[in-house]
């Protein structure tokens, strides 16, 4: 099974992602470790990510879901994902589950100001949540509301998909 944690940049994917792939015993994958140069550097600068500069990454995360399920490995992939096609994209099997950080603007900003050492430019947040499509009911996708603790956040993803006991 893949578990994709995904929302808006600052949402909380990555720390969530570590510690419930830590908790499941599972491998941690972090999207933006893939993200090309030029990807990086536009964020970097301010400038938004188009589609076009999104779709090669996101194909290249589909063919590493691919590989993981293929050998039957579990893993957590923290990832943006904030269209509904990137998750149609990624959602290769039914061995695909999504979990969606939700948090309004003001904890979302709060929690991308603490954070340090990342590409993304602050300023993109606004961007983020222009492009985000919350999930339809018709997609089954957990919603986890932030401005919990993380470990309150990681045992709701793992009641959500009945994943305690998993690792």
């Amino acid at each position: 099974m893949i578990v994709i944690v995904f929302g808006v940049s600052g949402a909380g994917k990555t720390t969530i992602g570590k510690l419930l792939a830590k908790r499941l015993g599972w491998r941690f994958l972090e999207a933006d470790d893939f993200h090309p140069a030029a990807n990086i550097e536009k964020m970097r600068s301010g400038h938004p990510l188009t589609d076009n500069d999104r779709w090669p990454w996101l194909e290249q995360r589909r063919q590493q879901i691919e590989r993981s399920l293929c050998v039957r490995e579990n893993a957590v992939l923290a990832c943006s994902a904030l269209k509904r096609a990137y998750r149609d994209r990624l959602h290769v099997s039914d061995e695909i589950k999504f979990v969606f950080l939700r948090g309004d603007y003001a904890l979302v900003q709060k929690q991308l100001r603490s954070r340090h050492g990342h590409f993304m430019n602050a300023t993109l947040l606004q961007s983020q949540f222009d492009d985000l499509e919350e999930p339809q009911p018709d997609e089954n996708v957990p919603t986890i509301e932030l401005g919990r603790t993380p470990e309150e956040i990681v045992e709701k993803i793992e009641a959500k998909l009945n994943l305690a006991g998993s690792g």
